[in-house]
């Protein structure tokens, strides 16, 4: 099986440093739709893994971030793409769960849900915490510079496999093409 895992904020949409909270707030980054419309017309696919602490600290609710949520799916389908699933962690820093990015949770969750070994899977993000997660659950970690992409390569640290692109067209062009 073709798999992709996108972290959301910072890869598929802008970021926030104050959450994305609502629909009105979620913008998609240029190239972004396109590019996974890119790797569904590829056969792969694709499956979002976010840390949404938002909803434990009470800045927005359930609903709102599925109508966020189904306003992306929208986009994307109307961009030629589809995302199969959508994985995310609600709890915060505090509640030291095993789905919270960088704990390896949410990702082992994919890997069973979809009854495939992740160590070939690309899992793309733009924080530290996304890569060691992917890097932990035995996935391909993928930097992208958008959203906090560029201050997370110049803060080092990556996993010693990490592939770095500007953004996630780039990166998906690279994947079309290994």
């Amino acid at each position: 099986m073709k798999l992709v895992i996108l972290d959301r904020d910072g890869v598929i949409n802008f970021d926030s440093d104050r959450f994305i909270k609502s629909p009105a707030e979620w913008k998609p980054i240029p190239g972004s739709l396109e590019a996974i419309a890119r790797l569904t017309q590829a056969g792969y696919r694709v499956v979002v893994a976010s840390n949404q602490s938002g909803i434990s600290r009470g800045l927005f609710d359930m609903d709102t971030l599925n109508t966020i949520h189904d306003k992306m799916h929208r986009a994307v389908k109307a961009a030629g793409g589809r995302i199969e699933a959508i994985f995310y962690c609600p709890h915060s820093d505090e509640a030291d769960c095993a789905c919270r990015k960088p704990k390896p949770g949410m990702f082992e969750r994919i890997a069973g849900c979809f009854n495939t070994d992740l160590g070939d899977v690309h899992a793309v993000g733009d924080s530290l915490r996304d890569l060691r997660a992917a890097d932990a659950a035995g996935a391909l970690p993928v930097l992208v510079l958008t959203g906090y992409g560029q201050n997370t390569l110049e803060e080092g640290g990556l996993p010693e496999k990490t592939l770095v692109f500007d953004d996630l067209a780039a990166a998906v062009e690279h994947i079309l093409n290994s």
